[in-house]
């Protein structure tokens, strides 16, 4: 990045280029001289646009070491939370400035201790106020309030908490708003909180040249099948979206058990576990990460290739959020979305008219439902030696995991014995097969000895218990 441009400083421009940022992106173009400038900001911008570096560097530039906590970013999310506090402590080495990341599902005790020594926190609303209400930190001395995807933390409930915070920072503040949508929410905060902000607008969605879009028509029944067919050619990092979190738990077991390197991500998993699932991915230990929306925002990772909706979200803001995680950075990328359900198909054609003229979507060849019958199509096995291949075991029609069909006990024919005869077979046998006498004997009418000791059960209600049906039925 070019110093005089953007008002930064050489060691800020050098620390930059040793990550391999050397041309800013449009809102940071747009937004970093505003905030070198002194001026309150509101930034609509897209997913992936680089807004992080672009309030996170001139706020750097701007500190110094001591003077207590002088910086407050607010995010919606765990993940992010972590995700931004990276991006401070990556370019504020130089300046060894103290960087908290505050967030709820772990212990509260470590966190107290660093925010002490800190000059810029990054939190969550709700661990945030956590601290306060325990007089842990004092945001007296803030000078940069910033809330990031001030949309998301709308919608998640916390305009109360906001506002609560607000009434903690000094009136004399910087403050810098970013969304990816400007709600008349956002407006109205922007309008009391804001002092002539200068606004940026970049463009929303996603670039044509970069995401490929594709949408599967299939069945609930053929869904897993297809997944599991496309993620098994996948060797990039892959992200595939759930709207439930029992739900993606569960699909991440069942591709692993078809092979796939899949693990999940969602709320319901322990702050320590959600980090160990995103470093291993970030790592690239596996490559298909199946998680709910908790991922859509706070999940920043330049390589993912593919975005897979397995099911369809319910808005098209959300859809916007999942696809921006991947062509990012100027990497192309693509979004392939499952649709199988009366209820998707509704959803998705919101996302079709919303996109509409904007990204061309297509219908990918291979597993297509014929339209007279409405069932995915899958395409014609192998052959092998002239030969078509057999079903697999793992195909097996009921069960579909390899298991063999169980038989139930007692069941069945019986072995032969010496004389070649079937058990209950012969002359003077009785039971249901074979034999002079096919009836069965009067049943003893005295009742067994453990509806005596209980005093009910089916024989003292006048039926049978499991045990005498069992022999009505197998002839016992």
């Amino acid at each position: 990045m070019k110093s005089e441009a953007l008002g930064l400083s050489k060691p800020m421009v050098a620390a930059l280029a040793q990550h391999g940022i050397t041309t800013p992106t449009p809102i940071q173009r747009e937004i970093i001289p505003a905030i070198m400038a002194g001026k309150d900001v509101l930034a609509q911008s897209e997913t992936g646009s680089g807004k992080t570096l672009s309030f996170a560097v001139p706020i750097i530039e701007k500190l110094q070491k001591g003077g207590g906590l002088r910086a407050l970013v607010l995010v919606p999310t765990r993940e992010l939370c972590t995700q931004v506090a990276g991006e401070f402590t990556k370019f504020s080495r130089g300046k060894q400035l103290g960087i908290a990341p505050v967030y709820g599902g772990v212990g509260i005790a470590p966190q107290a201790a660093k925010v002490r020594n800190a000059e810029i926190v990054v939190a969550t609303p709700g661990r945030l106020l956590d601290l306060l209400e325990r007089r842990a930190l004092s945001l007296s001395t803030v000078h940069f309030l910033v809330a990031d995807e001030a949309d998301r933390m709308l919608d998640m409930g916390f305009i109360r908490d906001i506002e609560k915070i607000m009434a903690h920072v000094p009136k004399k503040r910087q403050t810098l708003f970013f969304s990816a949508t400007v709600s008349k929410e956002i407006e109205e905060l922007s309008r009391k909180y804001l002092v002539h902000p200068e606004l940026v607008k970049m463009s929303a969605g996603v670039k044509p040249a970069f995401l490929q879009q594709t949408y599967y028509r299939t069945t609930p029944d053929a869904k897993l099948d297809l997944l599991v067919h496309l993620l098994k050619a996948e060797r990039d990092l892959v992200l595939v979206f759930c709207n439930r979190k029992h739900y993606a738990a569960r699909i991440a077991k069942r591709l692993a058990a078809q092979g796939v390197q899949a693990k999940a991500l969602h709320g319901d998993m322990s702050q320590p576990q959600r980090e160990k699932a995103t470093a291993e991915f970030r790592a690239k230990k596996f490559n298909v990460l199946v998680a709910t929306d908790v991922a859509a925002r706070g999940l920043h990772i330049e390589d993912i290739t593919h975005v897979y909706n397995y099911e369809i979200p319910k808005d098209v803001e959300s859809y916007t959020h999942r696809v921006g995680r991947t062509a990012r950075a100027g990497k192309t990328g693509e979004a392939i979305s499952l649709v199988a359900t009366d209820d998707e198909r509704k959803f998705f054609q919101q996302i079709l008219f919303t996109y509409q003229g904007r990204i061309t979507l297509r219908e990918a060849e291979g597993f297509v439902a014929a339209p007279s019958q409405g069932r995915a199509e899958r395409p014609a096995p192998r052959k092998e030696d002239g030969r078509q291949s057999q079903r697999r075991p793992e195909q097996h029609p009921r069960h579909g995991d390899g298991r063999k069909q169980p038989q139930r006990s007692g069941g069945g024919r019986p072995p032969r014995n010496q004389g070649g005869q079937r058990k209950g077979e012969g002359p003077g046998a009785t039971g249901r097969r074979g034999g002079t006498d096919t009836k069965r004997p009067a049943r003893s009418p005295q009742p067994r000895r453990e509806q005596d000791r209980t005093g009910g059960g089916t024989a003292a209600r006048g039926g049978k218990s499991w045990r005498d049906r069992w022999r009505d039925f197998f002839g016992g």
